[in-house]
């Protein structure tokens, strides 16, 4: 599912990531970092903020670790959506859950 849910990534398909992440669940998969990593920045590439936004909460209600990556991507969706406040939001729970930090 990991390689389908990127590759609906990179093909810009945000609606078929988020059907194969509900199609997970479905069918008791295990969906991990990269799981919603990929979904989170098809949702980004989609310019879907609010879609991304789900997803990281539903990530941190799963107990799946929050990575940089997962971070990056949801405050790109957010940057994309105009939603600075948002974006600056989850830079500053960042630094508070001590998520390394990078340039991107």
């Amino acid at each position: 599912y990991n390689a389908a849910v990127s590759a609906c990534e990179k093909g810009g398909e945000w609606e078929h990531a988020v059907h194969l992440l509900r199609e997970m669940v479905e069918r008791h998969v295990e969906r991990d970092a990269i799981t919603y990593n990929a979904a989170i920045s098809a949702c980004e590439k989609g310019g879907q903020w609010a879609k991304a936004m789900g997803l990281l909460t539903e990530m941190a209600a799963r107990r799946v670790e929050l990575t940089t990556i997962t971070y990056n991507a949801a405050v790109s969706a957010c940057e994309k959506g105009s939603e600075w406040a948002t974006a600056l939001g989850l830079f500053n729970e960042m630094v508070a859950r001590h998520v390394e930090l990078n340039t991107i």
